[in-house]
């Protein structure tokens, strides 16, 4: 291909031959912090202009931002060498860049591929229009706000000055038509709707409570996200947008069986799903495809009991293991996963719990083998949660003392920090969230409990992909609550708690 240029009054900056811009998908997929933190509250937006600040008079811009993927925070930089740090290509893809004076000013590079209305929030402008869209630079910390000057950005924008740096979405298993609530997610931890939320997810949801954990999943890419349709027996794909709307790929698929309550997707695309309705209870696997598109691993679909009422299902960190929870019978499923996608129970399996009413579980992220299991129906002050090794062969063996009292009621949902440490179990009964500190060898250790503001029948809670946040789904009374995390040790936030759209009755929760 011909060399592109893109001037600045000081020279010429050439893309060598063969070498293109990087699409806006491809830099959200590649650089997604890049994304969201310069992108401010809608990143890779068609429209959306980004401002900077001078620093002492001359044309620089100061990353004050440690989510950057080359890492340079708290460094003042020239922008010439943000150029091999990557930013270049963000830039190449968006326009060309000229300094002058105190300003740096941006404009749209003619010649960019069109853009769909649902990846940029807007329907496609015109090169002319383009053209006249110039962000006023003046170099030093990226701000948090966005600059919006199209109409679509301006209803679009947040509450709060705090910069939106992800998005949180639940399947809000509204009967007949089912949506998917999603939120901005600010760096303060605070959340706004996203505008046009809740969005359709093409089934059916229930109506009512699934009793589950994991009704909602995200791709570990952030590409796509996985819902399941209670009422209509189907699973649905929606690919999240550059500005964080989820539009469905397709029409839904079938679950492979009734009642979908819990859906899992490894790292490599192997997504499987447990029905926990009459008639068709069990697990059915899946390959998703680069296109969002779900297909039937042939031969795979493991049939239980109607009475087990399955409540999770859910791979280990390197995809190989998988486990699903019998709430019903108190009992734990355990597989080893094949090379084709099928499932191998390990011997022994189902094992008989170490309480009443196994729930949420998961997987250390750190240690595949380690596996934790909520005792949701012990009685009231009863709950407890067990900790288990699960060997190569899938045989799961008790850890130290397990299970392992939090002296509340129902803990039904478990969620494990993303350094292995400290595990939070939210406590339906209760109305908070208990959490323990895991030792390296499984064991677990009482730290106490925290109170949820309002709380009572909280569902699921997931933490933000940096840690510093847990998110509860609080769907017994309708809406979301956000806490502070250090450590073990949790802090409701005060802009908690968040309502929920009207009518839905949510199940699960997860964050971008």
């Amino acid at each position: 291909m011909p060399v592109e240029t893109w001037a600045e009054e000081d020279g010429k900056v050439a893309l060598s031959p063969g070498e293109r811009p990087l699409t806006p998908e491809e830099v959200r997929t590649r650089y997604p912090a890049l994304g969201m933190a310069v992108g401010g509250e809608r990143p890779m937006r068609q429209g959306l202009m980004r401002e900077y600040v001078p620093v002492d008079g001359t044309p620089r811009a100061k990353i004050t931002d440690d989510r950057f993927p080359w890492k340079i925070a708290e460094k003042t930089t020239n922008i010439a060498d943000l150029r091999g740090c990557g930013l270049d290509r963000w830039l190449a893809s968006y326009g060309r860049v000229r300094q002058g004076g105190r300003r740096v000013t941006r404009l749209a590079r003619p010649g960019l591929p069109g853009r769909s209305a649902d990846h940029c929030g807007s329907s496609p402008r015109k090169e002319k229009d383009m053209r006249k869209r110039v962000c006023l630079a003046a170099g030093g910390s990226l701000l948090a706000a966005t600059i919006s000057l199209f109409g679509a950005a301006a209803s679009a924008s947040a509450s709060t000055t705090s910069p939106v740096v992800g998005y949180t979405y639940l399947d809000d298993n509204t009967a007949t038509a089912n949506t998917i609530a999603g939120f901005d997610r600010h760096a303060d931890g605070s959340l706004t709707p996203i505008p046009g939320s809740p969005f359709a997810a093409g089934g059916a949801g229930l109506g009512s409570g699934l009793a589950s954990q994991g009704a909602i999943q995200v791709t570990s890419d952030g590409r796509y996200l996985l819902a399941v349709d209670a009422g209509s027996n189907q699973i649905s794909v929606l690919r999240i947008t550059a500005d964080g709307v989820p539009v469905l790929v397709g029409p839904p698929v079938s679950s492979g069986g009734t009642k979908p309550v819990s859906v899992a997707v490894s790292g490599t695309g192997l997504v499987y799903v447990a029905n926990s309705g009459a008639g068709g209870s069990g697990y059915s696997g899946f390959r998703l495809n680069p296109a969002g598109k779900l297909i039937r691993v042939p031969h795979s679909a493991v049939t239980v009991p109607d009475v087990s009422g399955l409540g999770d299902v859910f791979f280990n960190a390197t995809g190989d293991r998988l486990i699903g929870t019998r709430t019903g019978t108190s009992q734990i499923d355990s597989f080893v996963v094949l090379p084709n996608g099928r499932l191998l129970a390990a011997h022994g399996s189902p094992f008989t719990g170490q309480g009443l009413g196994q729930l949420g579980a998961e997987f250390s992220p750190t240690n595949p083998s380690q596996l934790f299991v909520s005792n949701a129906h012990n009685g009231a002050g009863l709950g407890t949660v067990s900790a288990y090794n699960d060997s190569f062969s899938g045989q799961l063996t008790s850890i130290g003392s397990s299970p392992y009292a939090d002296f509340q009621t129902a803990p039904c949902w478990v969620e494990i920090s993303h350094d292995g440490r400290y595990l939070f179990t939210v406590n339906t009964g209760s109305g908070n969230i208990s959490s323990y500190s895991i030792n390296p060898d499984g064991s677990l250790a009482l730290i106490g409990s925290f109170t949820i503001t309002g709380g009572g029948a909280d569902i699921d809670a997931r933490l933000s992909p940096d840690g510093k946040y847990l998110l509860v789904d609080g769907a017994g009374h309708n809406f979301v609550s956000v806490f502070a995390v250090t450590g073990g040790n949790l802090t409701e936030l005060p802009t908690s708690p968040t309502p929920l759209p009207a009518g839905a009755i949510s199940s699960g929760i997860v964050n971008t």
